[in-house]
This record gives C-alpha cells, structure tokens and sequence, in this order.
C-alpha cells in the first residue's frame, strides 16, 4: 500500500473575473489541510457572486437566499494511477459579494473574511458542524484556533 502524494486543490470562478490571487487562496488551503493533520485529501473551491450562491442554496438548501459560503462533502476514497490512496473530500463554494458585506459587518479585512471562509469550507468537508453562529460552538472554535495557528505560522495573506 502506497501512501498518500500530499493534497491537492483545485480553485476556479464561476460569474465573477478571475482575480489575481486564486493561487495564494489554493496555497492557504493547503496550509490549512496540512495544519489538520490531512494527508492524500483533493477538494476544490470555487469562488463566485451572490446570484450563482443564492441558486446553489435554492437547489440545495431551499433556501431562497445568497449565503458566504456553501460545503458539499463527497467523502468518497479512491486510489489514484499510482496506487496510492486518495480522500475526495468534496467542494467549497465562497460568493465574494457575501465575503464583502462580512467584512464591513465584522469590521475586518476582506483577507481575513476569505481565508475564515476557507476554513470554515474545510471544516465542513472534514464533518464538522454547527447548529448557528455561537461562537462557542465547538466547530467555530476550532475554526478561529486553526485561523490563530496560522496567523502565528505567517505568511499567509491571501488577498
């Protein structure tokens, strides 16, 4: 049994212009897998507008609302050509108009606000959730100890 060839990322658009930091958000959610402890995990993210969010919510969700940030958890292993064993965790989907509006609510960078939302995406792809918004939950304490860890770790600004 082979063992695992590190993670894998991939990020896309979907309704908005590709921005010029796609590849620093992939390279911190690769921080962010390894800071977990996840090894041989693929996922992808996709960064888009509140009108492709609010149709995943309402096809998904039915909810008839643009939210931040959206997780469909796959879960699925699989071997890769090589014979190693490979997790498909599943997608992220982040709308840049949500991750906005946080920002200026939360008083915080749009930087900040993209890479909680990052987290917040892998997190749910690793089977954690929340009932609400408590930060005392246990998954949104996690979430802000992984975004500390990394802060501390440096070098991680995305935007």
């Amino acid at each position: 049994m082979n063992a695992p060839a590190g993670n894998a990322v991939e990020i896309s658009v979907e309704g908005i212009g590709t921005p010029a930091w796609l590849e620093r958000a992939r390279d911190f959610a690769l921080a962010v897998l390894g800071r977990m402890g996840k090894d041989g995990w693929d996922l992808s993210i996709l960064i888009c507008d509140d009108a492709f969010i609010r149709g995943l919510n309402r096809q998904y969700r039915d909810k008839d609302e643009s939210t931040d940030v959206l997780s469909f958890e796959q879960g699925d292993s699989y071997r890769d050509p090589s014979g190693a064993e490979r997790f498909l965790a599943g997608d992220i989907v982040i709308s840049l108009d949500a991750l906005s509006r946080n920002a200026e609510e939360y008083r915080i960078s749009r930087d900040e606000e993209l890479r909680r939302l990052v987290v917040h995406g892998i997190l749910h792809l690793s089977g954690l959730d929340h009932e609400d918004n408590d930060s005392s939950r246990p998954m949104l304490l996690l979430q802000e100890e992984l975004l500390r860890s990394l802060a501390e770790q440096g070098g991680h600004s995305i935007l």
